[in-house]
């Protein structure tokens, strides 16, 4: 016991200087909590971390009654909605919704929380990133409040406005860096014209989800090209009336240099053989650090692989993302694609996330081996191939993220005993660098211990913990960047 107080005792006698840099390595929002009510001092440093980022899912339990706390909070007490500076995030970039605002209320109560919602976006002074995406919660007030703070830098939203808000609202948010519209209707998607002309300055990221919608085309594309030449990164997901032509055309009226692009699930028009020499011929992808592709059912695999890897050759590339469409499993990632992705782009590639694409153990290998920088690697493993797994991911000494998919015909089945007991044996077998590992929808914290035996000799012991980091995990997220 008088060991516990005297440790206690040097824990509190730390200089107040270095509690920043522990609170900042705290992710769970209990535990900052926690940290919250040691004394006055962690009070001071713990708070703004704890406010800084919210993050409420409909799965959360309670969720309604938390975003209604949430908004009242907000409301009530100034001093701590000034704190907010991302209304859910993902990752370093992109916000987590706010998927649960309540929509099934009775009108008296409706109001009364729209009211509290109002009050509390408008207390969030340092507010620079929104999302909110749950269809038919987004309205009219809601927009207008966000659109008058005057530091919102990113808006994720979702693009149905049918019976819910005014479209021609949008274009007043001018000086947006980031925009991300989902599902946009045939009125919201009208209003990117304006809204390019408006953020032609500012906006640097563009993403559009849809689900196989014919909203967003080539004529869109062509329209807002010349007002988006200080555009660094388009992603355009579910867009089937979306050719090389559309893409083209806005790559092409860019002179900053495209840095991330995302193409996934475009036309089965698209051709790439032709995009990739209009971009070689241009330069356009010469700053090139991400790409995520897609491939259908319908596709020549060998020759669009060759017009892929002609694409890109001229790019730094740093993250490469590849999957097909939909649940179609047929298509393999031959072994000397990525090998001539490996050999082109090795020495900087951070990221090499493959999804629902099988790959041979020898190009999982061959990765691990040659990308000496990988620190994230997302892969699709026949169950034969498992016990080789752990051998090649040991040659991977900056790997710090793993996730381990089987084939989708086989089944997405939670992790049965003996499938964990093999993840742990992989586990075992990985760099000491690796932090998180995953397997089908399952997300495990990688712990590692230190233990003394009788004789001196230090030994070391893994664990697959639990996920604590409230943010989406980066290989479940629709849009990858």
């Amino acid at each position: 016991m008088s060991e516990q107080v005297a440790s206690l005792a040097q824990f509190l006698d730390l200089p107040v200087e270095l509690l920043p840099d522990i609170v900042q390595h705290v992710v769970k929002p209990s535990h900052l909590a926690a940290l919250c009510l040691v004394n006055q001092s962690f009070h001071t440093f713990a708070v703004p971390h704890l406010y800084e980022r919210v993050f409420i899912y409909a799965w959360h339990k309670e969720g309604k009654a938390k975003v209604i706390q949430l908004f009242k909070t907000l409301a009530e007490y100034p001093h701590l909605a000034k704190h907010v500076q991302q209304l859910g995030t993902y990752a370093s970039c992109l916000s987590p919704p706010i998927r649960d605002f309540p929509k099934a209320l009775q009108s008296e109560e409706y109001d009364q929380v729209l009211e509290a919602c109002l009050a509390g976006l408008r207390n969030c002074v340092n507010l620079r990133a929104c999302t909110w995406t749950r269809h038919g919660s987004l309205t009219s007030s809601v927009l207008e409040t966000l659109a008058d703070c005057s530091r919102l830098q990113e808006l994720e939203i979702n693009g149905e406005n049918t019976n819910y808000y005014d479209p021609s609202i949008l274009p007043r948010f001018s000086h947006l860096h980031k925009l991300s519209l989902i599902m946009p209707s045939a009125a919201v998607a009208s209003m990117l014209l304006p809204w390019a002309r408006n953020t032609s300055e500012t906006l640097r990221h563009l993403s559009v989800i849809c689900k196989s919608s014919t909203r967003i085309n080539d004529d869109i594309l062509h329209d807002i090209a010349p007002h988006a030449a200080n555009l660094e990164y388009a992603y355009f997901v579910g867009c089937p009336k979306l050719t090389h032509e559309g893409l083209w055309a806005l790559l092409s009226s860019n002179y900053r240099g495209i840095v991330g692009l995302g193409m996934e699930g475009l036309s089965t028009a698209f051709n790439m053989g032709i995009f990739s020499e209009n971009c070689n011929r241009s330069g356009a992808l010469n700053r090139l650090r991400s790409i995520t592709l897609t491939v259908d059912e319908h596709t020549s695999l060998v020759e669009w692989q060759q017009h892929v890897l002609n694409l890109f050759s001229p790019a730094p590339l740093q993250q490469f993302h590849i999957s097909t469409v939909g649940g179609h499993v047929n298509h393999r990632l031959s072994d000397d694609f990525c090998s001539a992705i490996v050999s082109a782009h090795g020495s900087r590639l951070t990221r090499f996330s493959v999804h629902r694409m099988r790959m041979s153990i020898n190009a999982i290998a061959d990765i691990c081996r040659r990308c000496v920088v990988l620190q994230q690697l997302f892969i699709v493993v026949e169950q034969n191939d498992m016990d080789e797994l752990g051998a090649c991911l040991s040659r991977a000494p900056r790997l710090r993220t793993i996730h381990i998919n089987r084939p989708l015909d086989l089944g997405s089945e939670d992790v049965p005993r003996q499938s964990f007991e093999k993840m742990l044996s992989i586990a075992e077998q990985c760099p000491p660098t690796v932090r998180q590992l995953g397997f089908n929808t399952r997300v495990f914290q990688v712990e590692r211990t230190s233990q003394r035996g009788d004789d001196g000799s230090v030994r070391t012991e893994v664990a697959l913990t639990s996920y604590e980091n409230p943010e989406i995990p980066e290989q479940f997220l629709v849009v990858r960047t």
